[in-house]
């Protein structure tokens, strides 16, 4: 299964120093039952693209927390052992729960597929949705239109090889 873990840069570069994601359980996104439900497709490049999206606002979110992290959303791909991730059934309908699922156990950053992360131009509209996402989330609706800002920048595509160049650690 493949799951999306949201971070923020600081986050990807503590999990290339340790070599893990975290201890677990991890919040990551995935296509699970409600988000099928929700977004009404039965292509799965779709669906994975929309859980992408939602670790990608939860990225944002964790941004939000943490005024000191670059404005860069980051969402790391990994495939888990089916059973490894599951929703939790009293959420599943919730919609700030949709495709949200715990991984049980720690997941090693040697599992991890792709990283995804915004281009430095996106930074500016990162940090002004970090900043609008309280008032959004109160039903602000010129906050939320803010916040739909950042989700128009695409989030670039990375091998795993490239984590050192992303978090300064590279040559």
């Amino acid at each position: 299964m493949r799951v999306y873990v949201p971070l923020t840069l600081p986050g990807l570069a503590e999990a290339h120093k340790t070599g893990e994601l975290g201890s677990g359980p991890l919040v990551a996104y995935a296509v699970t039952p409600a988000l099928r439900e929700w977004y009404l497709s039965d292509d799965i490049e779709e669906l994975e693209y929309a859980a992408l999206g939602r670790a990608a606002l939860a990225s944002l979110r964790m941004l939000a927390a943490h005024p000191g992290a670059p404005r860069r959303r980051v969402v790391v791909a990994v495939d888990v052992p089916d059973g490894a991730a599951a929703a939790d059934p009293d959420r599943g309908l919730d919609p700030a729960a949709l495709g949200e699922v715990r991984v049980a156990g720690g997941v090693r950053l040697a599992e991890a597929a792709a990283v995804h992360v915004d281009a430095g131009d996106a930074e500016a509209d990162v940090a002004a949705a970090a900043q609008a996402l309280a008032a959004a989330d109160g039903g602000d609706d010129d906050a939320q239109f803010v916040v739909d800002g950042a989700e128009d920048h695409e989030l670039l595509w990375f091998a795993t090889q490239e984590i050192p160049n992303l978090v300064g650690a590279g040559d």
